[in-house]
């Protein structure tokens, strides 16, 4: 019996456009080191090294050491120390702009709450890329801060990313649940649907559909944000 919902964050709870928000964040990120490094050399440094961080299978390694070990080699400073407090500026007084890009909504508190009320366990299972503080900056903009959820995935506390099933059974041992007991709801038909790949169901949202390599569409059920809604209200009340 499914008694723990997952959710991605960026273009299923969060109502943006992927591609439109990173070009932005890189953008506004960029400009914040331009006096150091010429924008587009470091993007391509970022990049990269987010790559890598992304495919780690390391399991003794956080995604955040991985990404450090990688990228501050290829800066000016050469030095974590002197690159990480620019970034934790960025994220504290920069970051919190983007949210102009956003399209505000009150679905996706809506869902969360309803699916709370009912008993389910939640969990943000978004591409855990990002710092802490990035992503629960997100989640403010959609009211959703503030809710008890079982895990949130981040690049300080998560070993593996998506689309690798490493990532979904990670996050399977940190909240004790078997995939039977879980469902993952995502926009993302490689990265969120391979969840399905150990069991999970899976609900794919199509507001903001992401199917990068034309992938044939596997999923238990589809819909937009607001058929979300409906479903998640037609769910049955559990006791964990």
């Amino acid at each position: 019996m499914i008694n723990t919902l997952l959710f991605d964050l960026d273009g299923t709870l969060l109502p943006v456009d992927t591609d439109e928000f990173v070009g932005s964040y890189l953008k506004l990120l960029s400009s914040k080191l331009m006096k150091w490094i010429e924008p587009s050399d470091f993007v391509e440094k970022l990049m990269s090294s987010t790559y890598v961080m992304m495919h780690n299978l390391d399991p003794s390694k956080i995604n955040k050491d991985v990404f450090w070990e990688d990228f501050s080699p290829k800066m000016p400073f050469n030095k974590k120390e002197e690159l990480s407090p620019i970034f934790d500026e960025f994220y504290e007084k920069d970051f919190p702009t983007l949210s102009s890009i956003v399209k505000k909504s009150p679905v996706s508190a809506k869902i969360l709450n309803t699916a709370l009320k009912k008993g389910y366990d939640l969990v943000i299972a978004t591409s855990p890329i990002f710092p802490e503080s990035a992503i629960y900056e997100r989640l403010r903009w959609i009211d959703a801060l503030d809710f008890p959820y079982k895990l949130v995935t981040t690049y300080e506390n998560m070993h593996f990313s998506k689309p690798h099933v490493e990532y979904y059974s990670e996050i399977l041992e940190r909240i004790q649940k078997k995939p039977e007991e879980c469902m993952m709801i995502g926009n993302d038909v490689e990265e969120d649907m391979a969840a399905g790949l150990l069991g999970i169901k899976t609900y794919l949202v199509t507001d903001y559909l992401i199917n990068r390599k034309n992938l044939e569409i596997k999923c238990d059920y589809t819909g937009s944000l607001s058929d979300l809604l409906d479903f998640v209200e037609k769910m049955k009340e559990v006791k964990i």
